[in-house]
């Protein structure tokens, strides 16, 4: 597939595992590597949108560094009332205290960045694009990484949101849609992964004011398999080239160990590196 500025970066979720997609999207921003058009779910827009701002370094340190500063993932934190995962803290303290997010360079950029969500009275996918606001663009961005049940729902204009993973976990169709139909897909997971075969359990008390996404819960296991299925068909296709761990993961949605973390990272980079090696003459992918 030849790279050109008409190609896509599809970057999924996976909490945590994320880490991998930071190492990758750190060498990018190493070598010079842009896209017109980037689209991220949950892990992947929260990680993609210090790429979209072109703040190398700025995911590692929120995943890796600050995780060992301030322990923000755990039993303690969801018994607080901030969720397993403190997003709160994520995206509303972490860019004042820690790492400022440059505002500047990323709406004054002609580049797209595309979050999904999850809209928890629909049961579907909601796509976002925000240049001006930046609270509202906080707001998008920590919707689409509510995890379900570990997560409090979020907000965004009002509108009642989880985790987009849950409505469309591999966003590869909605940038086709969009005009984009060769993409670059980061997954965190490795070649030939699937979903058991099992609907989601889900207490009857928990979203029960929302019957469409507890629907999309229960059944998505079954919309992961079939988008990977695609992904699949599209590579051999040579319609899109897939970034994917090549050894064993060994990192959970929540986890907490920082070398694993690392080491994460660490193949991430060198996968983008192999990247870089295959595709860096091909200029129209750098400004």
């Amino acid at each position: 597939m030849k790279i050109d500025n008409k190609t896509g970066l599809v970057l999924e979720g996976g909490g945590m595992r994320g880490i991998f997609t930071v190492g990758v999207l750190d060498c990018f921003m190493d070598n010079d590597i842009r896209f017109p058009y980037t689209i991220g779910v949950s892990a992947g827009a929260s990680n993609g949108i210090s790429y979209a701002s072109w703040q190398r370094g700025r995911s590692r340190f929120s995943n890796i560094d600050l995780l060992g500063i301030y322990d923000y993932i755990g039993l303690h934190r969801f018994l607080q009332g901030h969720g397993y995962i403190d997003l709160d803290f994520l995206f509303y303290t972490y860019p004042d205290k820690y790492f400022s997010f440059d505002y500047k360079t990323y709406f004054e950029s002609p580049d797209r960045f595309v979050v999904v969500t999850s809209n928890c009275l629909t049961g579907k996918a909601e796509y976002y694009e925000e240049k001006k606001d930046p609270k509202r663009l906080l707001d998008i961005v920590r919707a689409s990484c509510s995890l379900p049940v570990l997560c409090p729902i979020a907000y965004v204009d009002g509108i009642p949101m989880v985790d987009g993973g849950v409505c469309d976990a591999i966003p590869v169709c909605r940038a086709i849609e969009d005009g984009y139909e060769k993409n670059v897909i980061i997954l965190t997971r490795n070649k030939g992964y699937r979903k058991k075969n099992k609907d989601f359990y889900l207490p009857g008390f928990i979203y029960r004011k929302y019957p469409a996404i507890r629907k999309q819960l229960k059944l998505r296991y079954r919309y992961y398999n079939e988008i990977l299925d695609y992904i699949d068909n599209l590579e051999e296709a040579d319609k899109a080239i897939v970034i994917r761990p090549q050894n064993p993961i060994q990192v959970g949605r929540t986890e907490r160990d920082t070398k694993k973390l690392s080491a994460l990272y660490d193949e991430g980079y060198e996968c983008g590196k192999k990247f870089v090696k295959l595709h860096k003459k091909e200029k129209p992918l750098y400004k």
